[in-house]
């Protein structure tokens, strides 16, 4: 049997666990919360089929041509006038990249920032996908604690104390996934003056930031930078369709500039058709409104969960209560091995995410995350209560 010889990008063991929690998951009678998916259900799929009418009409040989790396114009425009009106970032359209969803602007920040033996500082805990792109580049990882006002900056100057050859600071602040914490605004003014007193780049990951259903909104890190020190990426997947594979990245010029040469060896450049049709998309309809029914959406599955959570779950469990997003995150004292309890939840019909992957260094064990966003009202407590029983039994045992 051949060998092959792979990089050392390859993860080693060649296993993919959150694959196969997943998978395992997947089995109909299982009553799952353990995917990131939205609710289907309130995908505008009239009023994209429109749009995408409109566009091969209008634009149909263009759409269906080679393209620019950095993206369809008229996309272009509508994510710089979108991160002005929502987030308060000026930018000039050469400031804006389209990415194939965000998952390329980790990747294309990854190879083009980080060298093998560079410290990456992360929440504890943070988006696992995050941490594979990362790792996949040679990273090592500094973990920076949280607490519910989001990544605590006397820890976060600690660790840059600490680690004087750290590249890059990763931030999911509004919503972050897996916790569902916001970090407040005072926190992120700090943030981006100690990038740029220790010179340091800070990612500012934010796909969840417009659905929010409680509290208020905070401007995003990117609106506080005053040194061009904070890249700032987002997506179109958690609000309008992640099939389109659409995110975005809003930097300094020569940052752009730079990624867009990365970009154009990955794949020449994002899918034409779906940029016109989301272009078209948001000349013909009310986005916001469309945000503000997602939002009430899950606004009322979170209190669902909760709900469940409070009369079903045994005492002394911990749980975050978000104000906006897709998770919350739970921790369970006593439980020492999260992925048995796994196992053992599919044994009572249900599923969560174990914490273990989000984690950089040390795991914190009993904790896990729960997605609110893609299950039907009447299903959840259903699944809770499945959850409960099963965690008592881990509890008393």
């Amino acid at each position: 049997m051949t060998q092959f010889k792979y990089s050392k990008r390859v993860p080693a063991d060649g296993t993919d666990a959150v694959g196969a929690i997943l998978q395992a998951a997947a089995d109909p009678k299982i009553i799952s919360f353990a995917g990131g998916l939205p609710a289907p259900e309130l995908f505008p799929v009239k009023e994209m089929k429109a749009a995408v009418d409109k566009v091969f009409e209008e634009h149909g040989q263009e759409a269906m041509q080679y393209g620019a790396a950095k993206g369809v114009t008229a996309l272009r425009e509508v994510i710089q006038q979108h991160v002005k009106e929502k987030e308060n970032v000026d930018s000039e359209l050469d400031n804006v990249l389209v990415t194939t969803g965000s998952e390329q602007a980790l990747d294309l920040v990854g190879k083009a920032f980080v060298d093998p033996g560079d410290t990456v500082l992360v929440e504890q805990p943070t988006y696992l996908c995050a941490l594979d792109v990362f790792r996949s580049y040679g990273a090592n990882f500094a973990s920076v604690e949280m607490d519910e006002d989001g990544m605590k900056m006397d820890a976060l100057e600690e660790a840059l104390k600490a680690n004087p050859n750290t590249k890059l600071i990763y931030t999911v602040p509004n919503f972050q996934n897996p916790t569902g914490r916001t970090m407040t605004e005072e926190r992120r003014k700090q943030l981006a003056e100690l990038a740029e007193k220790y010179d340091v780049y800070v990612l500012e990951d934010n796909p969840y930031g417009e659905i929010r259903f409680a509290g208020q909104h905070v401007p995003a890190v990117k609106s506080f930078d005053k040194s061009g020190h904070v890249f700032y990426m987002s997506t179109f997947s958690k609000t309008l369709a992640p099939g389109f594979r659409l995110g975005w990245l809003v930097a300094d010029k020569a940052v752009v500039n730079k990624l867009t040469v990365l970009k154009q060896s990955a794949d020449l450049h994002t899918d034409n058709l779906a940029q016109f049709a989301v272009a078209q998309f948001f000349a013909d309809n009310d986005v916001d409104a469309h945000v503000k029914e997602i939002s009430a959406l899950y606004g009322k599955r979170k209190d669902l969960m909760l709900e469940g959570i409070k009369k079903y779950f045994p005492e002394g469990v911990k749980y975050t209560d978000p104000e906006g997003g897709m998770f919350l995150w739970v921790e369970v004292p006593g439980v020492d091995d999260t992925v048995e309890l796994f196992k053992e939840c599919l044994e009572h019909d249900v599923a969560f995410v174990p914490g273990d992957p989000f984690f950089a260094g040390e795991v914190q064990p009993g904790a896990f995350r729960l997605n609110y966003s893609n299950m039907k009202e009447d299903q959840i407590e259903v699944g809770l209560k499945r959850l409960g029983a099963a965690l008592t039994a881990a509890v008393n045992k």
